[in-house]
């Protein structure tokens, strides 16, 4: 196997270095815009592990944008295998150079959405995905694999669905990701500071957009941003949170090989940040087309978006300042393998102060870094096999949750926690 890691980024510096303490593959090589950041990466490897295993590893520079490129990298370097670690709006070329340079793909967030243009708060436009799925086919002729949506949510999350609907429930009234923590980012003098823990540009796509929820008896449809607010516990400390619904693939995902009535996402943001949300789509911060700006050096165009995520603390060097922990997991109610009613949350915790102390690495990015590399592993031995555009919802789920609990894999713990079953939600 040999790897291609486009972005050096907060998660694909996560990834590379979790890589570094596997051996399934030939070559890793870390690429990335800024070419200083993925020799720093490198760097890092090979303090920590030595030159062995640093010399699988090679750095090199790349333009994500443009197809062209990223299959020419392909092809020079007889890449067998690519994992995009950029932003989702990368997904098109980088999904379409992996597919012209006859190589398999791997990422962590989906192509992105357009909303309804008459009724966006009640139908569907385009969906999360909608633009890989499309292509099936397509990638199950070549006989490669786009392995879509396989981070911590995307990714972890979905693994866990396909295990209790296989192995926990004999019928799944709903399937509710829950993503929430208590992390607290602080400056020098102990000030708390507000620093979003992965990309503000994904976050502010996938907050601010018409949230996605499926129910078997009337397929996908939307909602107003931040609607069904609850109040969930979250274990090992983290405790309750508000949660509301958000835009994310899972809802685009999980239908479309696990039978449940419902499907939904929700993400315990906070008021704070809910309402900095709102405030940034108040003031037109949130677009992502560029605006004709006045500068010293004369006029330039900028994107909004882009201006907002330039000005935010980096989620990828934020880890030294942070503390807490972050909860990935699923809710699934319904019935259990004797028919009485059941609800299981099925999670994975990731302490901040462990991440950082094993990669170098805050615990959101390095949470999503773990899937690709088990996947990838699961791949090179044959556990997982497939062809066309899938989400890891496709795959065996025992096989990746043994590898990554096991003290000879990953050691990361997971748990499929009881909780006490309630009458099933309906909404109108």
């Amino acid at each position: 196997m040999r790897i291609l890691l486009v972005g050096a980024g907060g998660v694909g510096d996560a990834i590379a270095k979790i890589a570094a303490t596997r051996s399934f593959y030939d070559i890793f090589i870390v690429s990335d815009y800024d070419f200083a950041r993925a020799e720093a990466t490198i760097a890092w490897i090979r303090a920590r592990h030595g030159d062995r295993v640093a010399s699988k590893f090679l750095a090199a520079k790349i333009d994500a944008s443009q197809a062209a490129v990223v299959a020419e990298l392909c092809l020079n370097h007889k890449v067998t295998h690519l994992i995009n670690a950029v932003e989702p709006k990368f997904v098109p070329t980088i999904f379409s150079a992996a597919y012209t340079a006859g190589v398999n793909y791997i990422d962590m967030a989906m192509s992105i959405s357009e909303p309804h243009e008459t009724d966006p708060f009640h139908k569907t436009g385009i969906k999360l995905g909608d633009g890989q799925f499309a292509l099936h086919d397509q990638w199950e002729r070549s006989g490669k694999l786009a392995l879509v949506g396989c981070g911590a949510q995307p990714g972890l999350s979905n693994v866990f669905a396909r295990y209790a609907a296989e192995n926990l429930f004999s019928e799944i009234d709903e399937i509710s990701v829950k993503d929430g923590g208590n992390l607290t980012v602080r400056d020098a003098d102990g000030n708390e500071l507000f620093a979003p823990h992965s990309s503000i540009w994904t976050t502010i796509e996938e907050c601010l957009n018409p949230p996605v929820v499926y129910e078997r008896s009337r397929g996908w449809y939307t909602t107003e941003p931040f609607s069904e607010p609850e109040i969930f516990e979250f274990p090992e400390g983290i405790g309750s949170l508000e949660c509301v619904n958000v835009e994310h693939e899972e809802v685009t995902m999980l239908p479309r090989f696990i039978r449940a009535n419902r499907v939904s996402f929700k993400y315990g943001l906070g008021r704070e940040f809910i309402e900095v949300l709102k405030t940034l789509q108040k003031l037109g911060l949130d677009q992502t087309k560029p605006h004709r700006v006045r500068s010293a050096q004369g006029p330039v165009d900028v994107s909004p978006r882009d201006v907002v995520a330039a000005v935010l603390p980096d989620p990828a060097k934020i880890g030294p300042q942070m503390t807490g922990k972050s909860c990935v997991g699923i809710l699934v109610t319904g019935k259990d393998l004797d028919g009485k009613d059941r609800a299981t949350f099925l999670y994975h915790v990731a302490d901040n102060s462990e991440t950082m102390a094993d990669l170098d690495a805050q615990c959101v990015v390095a949470q999503t870094a773990y899937a690709p590399v088990i996947a990838l592993e699961l791949m090179a031995s044959g556990a997982w096999r497939g062809a066309g555009v899938l989400g890891p919802e496709a795959f065996d789920a025992v096989p990746f949750l043994d590898l990554m609990a096991s003290n000879f894999g990953f050691s990361q713990k997971w748990v499929a926690q009881e909780r006490l079953p309630a009458s099933p939600l309906r909404h109108p």
